[in-house]
């Protein structure tokens, strides 16, 4: 079960990476600063891409506490 878990959070945590990485891809230079301080709205697949990390995150979160109370 260790494993499976130790697994799935590798694959969880590399897919969380990535889309962060196209999401601040879009944004120009956003690693840094953003030179827009205007108000934008997510559409399209900036908000698919939005809404997926957070399921990511969410998932992430789930699998690091299953993991660790199983190793407890």
């Amino acid at each position: 079960m260790q494993t499976t878990l130790a697994i799935a959070e590798i694959l969880v945590s590399i897919l969380l990476v990535l889309t962060v990485l196209l999401q601040v891809r879009g944004q120009g230079t956003g690693l840094f600063a953003s030179a827009e301080a205007t108000f934008r709205v997510r559409r399209g697949l900036e908000r698919v891409l939005f809404q997926f990390t957070i399921v990511l995150v969410v998932l992430f979160i789930i699998i690091s506490v299953l993991s660790v109370r199983l190793a407890a």
